[in-house]
């Protein structure tokens, strides 16, 4: 099977060829000829199964190849980082076309966004506040949109975003083509297709349990120590084929500390948190992607949509909310089809939370495995070698060093300094004119 052989124009499919994208992934293959009869579609599909290429090539495709400039389809996504992704997956398809994308999202300066807009963009991928901001202020026109997409609709309704995707879905013309992704499909999801969409097909690329087994995954689960987690994560880092690795922790303030933590143990790693500005959390991501820093320390919330296919490793450095939120961390890995490796750590405190997730996803593992950097398991399980230390290149050379120069080295020699003054213990006090007491 090949896009060629869906129906994908071959221009469309050269671009992508460039880059090594040949085969159709399953959502692909169900999704593509739909959509290219102009049909709305549901697509139940977790992130990172390749949905976006889905619904974006029988978009570019239905704008033709050389399409009038303003803006013809909207594509609207719950996060700055899925905007940011999804548009560079469009504009790769678009490369040999004139056909112009442009990504609108909040925490960026207008002026860019609005002048790629006055330039003629055609396809639009936004978040819905930002989008919503331009149409109200008259300088984004939706009126011509013929093709919308609601991606990762569960998350905008966790987000609180759907009444703003209402507001977007009324701007549009009632008889634009349709698509809308959710890896979950709630009452609240449901309700919306059935008001915003025309007959739609319904496809589901797997069994909407599948999170539930997830055979692609191999998952540890310890009962860790707060004083010896950095060391036991130095460790894990270096197992044998660990790639990319995504750790998930609790807030902001730990995402930097642990970040600052490994660099200093000598790893590449990197923090994502909601309080870095928007220009540093994109460097983050676009490093960590491009593979400059191989380590994301990141939170819940800065790492929603995140889609980087190569996560071979994701570390919860502490049990998450819920089953949901597990699923979507342990989700950033074992992804098209290749196999992933996720560790948990269960402090004391969690040991109810990580009960009921283990009981919600029949983990099987209620009660985890005490957990030391030293313990055997740890080694033989995740494909350490034996004696790897919790950290790596200098930082481990300077660590050797310390204990050697924290002291100057003794000597049988007498010193040669200064033979040093007897002291005087005659005092010579100033009384101020009275006279001196006597004994």
């Amino acid at each position: 099977m090949s896009f060629k052989s869906l129906g994908i124009d071959a221009d469309i499919c050269e671009a992508l060829e460039s880059k090594g994208i040949t085969s159709p992934f399953p959502i692909q293959e169900q999704a593509i000829p739909v959509a290219l009869s102009g049909t709305d579609v549901i697509g139940q599909a977790k992130t990172g199964t390749g949905k976006t290429l889905g619904f974006g090539l029988p978009l570019i495709q239905a704008l033709g190849e050389n399409p009038a400039p303003g803006v013809q389809a909207l594509v609207v996504v719950p996060t700055r980082e899925l905007a940011l992704q999804v548009s560079e997956d469009l504009i790769l398809a678009t490369t040999n076309r004139p056909t112009t994308v442009v990504a609108i999202y909040g925490g960026k300066a207008y002026e860019g966004q609005v002048a790629a807009l006055e330039g003629g963009a055609q396809i639009v991928v936004g978040t819905p506040g930002r989008l919503l901001d331009l149409a109200k202020q008259k300088l984004m026109n939706l009126s011509n949109v013929t093709f919308m997409v609601l991606d990762e609709a569960d998350e905008m309704l966790d987000l609180g975003f759907l009444p703003d995707v209402e507001k977007l879905f009324s701007l549009t013309p009632p008889q634009r083509q349709t698509m809308l992704f959710s890896a979950t499909m709630p009452a609240a999801i449901l309700s919306l297709a059935r008001r915003y969409q025309n007959r739609p097909i319904h496809i589901r690329v797997s069994d909407p349990d599948e999170g539930k087994t997830k055979a692609d995954i191999k998952q540890y689960v310890y009962r860790a120590h707060a004083l010896d987690k950095d060391e036991v994560v130095g460790r894990i880092l270096q197992a044998e084929g660990r790639g990319k690795t995504i750790i998930f922790v609790r807030t902001k303030r730990q995402s930097a500390k642990l970040a600052e933590e490994l660099i200093d143990r000598g790893f590449n790693a990197a923090p994502l948190h909601g309080d870095m500005s928007q220009d540093a959390r994109e460097r983050s991501m676009a490093s960590f992607r491009e593979g400059k820093k191989e380590i994301l320390v990141a939170t819940e919330v800065a790492a929603r949509g995140i889609d980087v296919d190569d996560v071979t490793h994701v570390i919860n450095y502490s049990v998450p909310e819920d089953e949901k939120a597990y699923l979507h961390r342990t989700g950033r890995t074992g992804r098209a089809g290749k196999l992933g490796v996720a560790v948990t750590f269960v402090d004391w405190n969690d040991l109810a939370r990580w009960v009921h997730i283990n009981r919600e996803l029949d983990l099987g593992v209620p009660e985890p495995t005490e957990t030391y950097s030293n313990s055997p398991h740890l080694f033989e399980e995740l494909g350490i070698e034996p004696g790897t230390k919790g950290r790596i290149g200098r930082a481990a050379a300077a660590v050797k060093k310390a204990p050697a120069s924290s002291q100057p080295p003794r000597s049988s020699a007498p010193s040669k300094s200064a033979p040093q003054q007897s002291r005087n213990r005659n005092r010579n006090r100033n009384y101020k004119g009275t006279s001196k007491p006597e004994a």
